[in-house]
């Protein structure tokens, strides 16, 4: 394909008019001036159905509470620890009379561990998620329990708030002495978003899988999905869905099912525990801190994914812990059986109704195979060359006995530095067919990072962009989204999978953010990030069609601002701080033989003068930035001598600090003393400039010297050079793409102007033979503006323009993602 030029025409105005070298326009403030031409003759790269899907993950309570319609929170009464005392098997669960967990051979089955055992004259009533059960009046429930009690014995069922009854009490008899399971179907009568579920019982009984599911799921399935949120999945049309992880993936992967069963012990997401009668499944206290009961398993994902017109994506642990973890499994018999758990996912998916895996899929209610085509092992790993091995022979395996399956492989956390290096070039020498990529940076990485893809290797492997997000959930935020998403278009012919992440996020558990759609118990709304996937998945085309457009010009003002020193959750000692003009002339010197009044402490931790050093002493707080010296320093030297006292982390050696969310810091000995990086945070959003395996060793001292000269920053750890950096590509806030849908022959102009001013564009197709009339979407707002439950302040608006001809103008408006669909003749 074409890849696009940028070149100074009429976009270059608003730089001439800021040197003061040509006369300003009237309102010049407002409006900016670009080009836009087109090459409609010109054949770009294809793009596939697939180019953009969705990541589900279990995190911020995403299944259970969430896109699993269940209404019980501990309904098999499993839970645990999960690393939060808070848990117990009781958990959500209020007893009235005389109740008991019990785990003993009366269980329900071996997956299912433990029961409720119930006292006569006794009660049990569950609070659900968030405020407590939602109903809506007139809707219909399904109630269902696995009890075992003298025949004869009847539970009483009812659902209340604190005003009162939200439906008629139903009696279950119990009519076998066994486990069975007794279903009734409640009413509501009212709508709330704080009822309580209540089962009592006039005799002694044993209790176990107490549920509540709404009649009204997702294509009314069974066991099935909350309407709303499948809904606003499917309202993005994905080509895929990446599925279960993520860290999930990772974590707990060398446990065996031997070793794990139960709810005893956090685990990776093993698809084997996920599948059959969900009475039957495992539960699980996962990596993200929290019970999950499975009941949203790989056949619910699979069922989904069919449903929603979607390539399932499935992801399998390849027993090297990713996320921040730095181990590897050398159990060959583990390998083995995880080797073969993924064959056998396979064939869950595909095989035959007669195989043995595809018998279970067709046992719970599908004989027909869902067709998987791509699987993916492992997740961010960051031991490369360990994954790597390990790689191979899942991929092996799989090609030798499912050739038609694309294998995905990894390229480590980040979107630089030594692990993602070591593992492309590993990729590469292996042709590994794929390999996902997964970064969350600044917005201002996002603007400056539009032509990532430009250079790749048009021959190497693939693209699979995982998990991508820019730190927050604004407008702005999904600006730059959508400015940097136009560059995976263009490049579509290497970018070939793309997800932003994560997908979901409960606000009342909320452990990443930012989240593509916010939920709680009777709500959902969008975000403004979440408008801009649906702004492109719906208006994806067929093929990109060449195109060039103005640009600015690179940055030439050296990097500005004071200096700092940090921790993170470790105790550290400063000592001998020197700032040095490049002209010789000293800027700051302190040794810490007074007091530390040059300093400014804004963030947390404790810090005080101790023994002729500066010494941080709360080993548990998180960025504890303190600043000296003037905001417009630069071409500076910055020299100081660091010792780690105790904790988990090294040293955090800040500079160019604009204020306490822009700055420029050395952060050696992060990501738990496994890698040491330059980090930029512009408007409190970090991304990683340069990053490299490295740690600290406690109590001895480290000099750390970092030279700023212009752009270019040289960073010294005992006098010899660590790396170096130049920080020159322009945040640019004008971008586009243009894509021809086949099917309409539309034209697609894709316009972001992520700036503040309106962008005056003249737009040239080329001979290109077009209607008058186009079609536009529009997203625009102000930066700041967040979608929320009660505000919906970013939202697509659908005009008509027409005044399209082979060369017409347009003005974009400021903070806006514009989209103009125009019909050629």
């Amino acid at each position: 394909m074409s890849r696009t030029r940028w070149r100074l025409g009429l976009g270059a105005t608003a730089f001439l008019v800021a040197a003061g070298l040509v006369p300003a326009p009237a309102h010049a403030e407002d409006v900016t001036d670009y080009t836009i031409t087109v090459d409609p003759a010109a054949k770009g790269a294809k793009i596939d159905d697939t180019m953009y899907g969705v990541f589900f993950e279990d995190i911020n309570r995403a299944a259970d509470g969430g896109l699993y319609a269940e209404l019980v929170q501990n309904r098999s009464f499993e839970y645990s620890t999960a690393d939060n005392s808070s848990y117990t098997p009781l958990t959500s669960w209020a007893v009235d009379g005389t109740a008991q967990v019990v785990n003993d051979d009366g269980r329900l089955n071996e997956r299912n561990r433990n029961y409720l055992s119930l006292s006569a004259g006794s009660s049990v009533t569950n609070a659900g998620y968030n405020t407590g059960i939602h109903v809506d009046e007139g809707k219909k429930y399904d109630f269902s329990v696995w009890a075992r009690a003298d025949a004869g014995a009847a539970l009483t069922i009812s659902l209340q708030d604190a005003d009162g009854t939200l439906a008629a009490a139903r009696k279950v008899a119990v009519t076998k002495s066994g486990w069975a399971r007794y279903k009734v179907a409640l009413t509501a009568t009212r709508t709330s978003s704080h009822g309580r579920l209540t089962v009592a019982s006039a005799a002694a009984a044993a209790l176990d899988m107490v549920s509540l599911f709404p009649r009204d799921t997702y294509r009314g399935e069974s066991n099935g999905l909350r309407k709303d949120l499948a809904e606003k999945i499917a309202a993005l049309h994905p080509g895929f869905v990446r599925f279960p992880g993520g860290c999930l993936v990772n974590t707990g992967s060398m446990e065996d099912y031997s070793q794990a069963s139960g709810w005893q012990r956090k685990r990776s997401y093993q698809w084997k525990d996920t599948v059959g009668p969900v009475e039957q499944r495992a539960t699980n206290a996962n990596f993200w801190g929290y019970n999950q009961s499975y009941g949203l398993g790989y056949y619910e994902y699979f069922r989904l994914s069919e449903d929603i017109g979607a390539m399932p994506l499935p992801v399998v642990p390849a027993l090297v812990t990713g996320c921040g973890q730095n181990k590897a499994v050398v159990d060959e018999a583990l390998l083995k059986r995880h080797i073969q758990d993924t064959l056998d996912l396979i064939e869950f998916a595909n095989g035959p109704a007669s195989s043995t895996w595809g018998k279970v899929r067709a046992k719970m209610g599908h004989a027909k195979p869902f067709h998987l085509t791509h699987i993916e092992v492992g997740n961010e790993e960051n031991l490369p060359n360990e994954f790597f091995a390990r790689f191979k022979e899942f991929r092996a395996a799989v090609q030798a006995k499912y050739p038609d399956i694309q294998v995905i492989s990894n390229s480590g956390p980040d979107d630089s530095g030594t692990t993602f290096d070591t593992a492309w070039q590993l990729n590469k020498d292996a042709k590994v067919d794929m390999v996902d990529e997964h970064y969350y940076n600044s917005p201002q990485w996002f603007l400056q990072n539009n032509d990532r893809y430009d250079s790749y290797d048009r021959n190497g492997p693939k693209v699979f962009l995982g998990e991508y997000a820019s730190q927050g959930n604004t407008f702005k935020n999904g600006l730059t989204e959508a400015a940097f998403m136009t560059g995976l278009e263009r490049n579509a012919d290497v970018v070939k999978l793309a997800s932003y992440a994560p997908l979901f996020a409960n606000e009342d558990y909320v452990q990443w953010r930012p989240d593509l759609i916010w939920f709680n118990n009777h709500a959902s709304w969008n975000s403004a990030n979440y408008e801009v996937q649906k702004l492109f998945m719906n208006n994806v085309g067929d093929r990109v069609v060449p195109s060039t457009a103005t640009g600015t010009p690179s940055l030439l003002a050296p990097i500005t601002g004071a200096v700092g020193l940090s921790t993170w959750a470790t105790t550290a000692a400063y000592d001998d701080v020197k700032v040095t003009g490049a002209d010789g002339n000293t800027l700051l010197t302190d040794d810490f033989s007074g007091d530390a009044s040059q300093w400014t402490h804004s963030g947390g931790g404790s810090w005080g003068v101790q023994d002729g050093q500066y010494v941080q002493t709360d080993v548990t707080a998180e960025n504890t930035m303190v600043t000296a010296g003037d905001p417009s320093w630069h071409d500076y030297d910055l020299k100081v001598k660091a010792t780690k006292k105790a904790g988990k982390e090294g040293f955090l050696v800040a500079f160019g600090v604009k204020d306490t969310g822009t700055y420029y810091w050395w952060n050696i000995g992060g990501w738990n003393n496994t890698q040491t990086a330059v980090e930029q945070a512009v408007d409190g959003g970090k991304s990683t400039l340069i990053s490299k395996p490295g740690s600290v060793e406690t109590g001895r001292a480290y000099d750390i010297d970092v030279k700023v000269r212009g752009r270019q920053v040289t960073l010294l750890l005992d006098g010899q050079e660590w790396g170096s950096f130049t920080d020159d590509k322009p945040a640019e806030p004008f971008r586009q793409v243009v894509t021809k849908d086949q099917k309409t022959g539309d034209l697609i102009v894709k316009v972001v102007n992520a700036q503040d001013s309106a962008a005056r564009t003249a737009i040239d197709l080329g001979r290109a033979k077009v209607a008058s009339r186009a079609r536009v979407t529009t997203l625009a707002a102000a930066p700041d503006a967040v979608n929320s439950e009660t505000s919906t302040a970013v939202t697509p608006v659908r005009s008509t323009f027409d005044g399209v001809a082979g060369k017409f103008s347009y003005t974009f408006p400021a903070n806006s993602v514009t989209f103009l669909r125009i019909r050629q003749r």
